[in-house]
């Protein structure tokens, strides 16, 4: 069963949030506060590496949810960060 088939099957009509991951492996640091209403290409976040900032953008409109709540925290390239609904 393909993910639309199932998605229709449980009567479920919200799309699965879409997943932010850290570029790069650094210090993770959020622009704004939990929950907030976000546009495609706002800044989300940066993750800082070796004096290089890289920015976090939201992949498009909706609702940032973080996953890490805490800034200043150690993050792996790929490590989830937010999602947005």
């Amino acid at each position: 069963m393909d993910r639309y088939t199932e998605n229709m099957t449980n009567n479920q009509n919200t799309p699965e949030p879409l997943r932010i991951v850290a570029p790069l492996a650094g210090i993770w640091r959020r622009t704004m506060p939990q929950d907030s209403p976000v546009s495609q290409g706002d800044v989300v976040g940066y993750v800082e590496a070796i004096k290089l900032d890289a920015a976090v953008v939201a992949p498009a409109a909706g609702t940032a949810h973080y996953l890490l709540n805490d800034d200043f925290v150690n993050v792996d390239g790929g490590d989830p960060l937010a999602e947005i609904q």
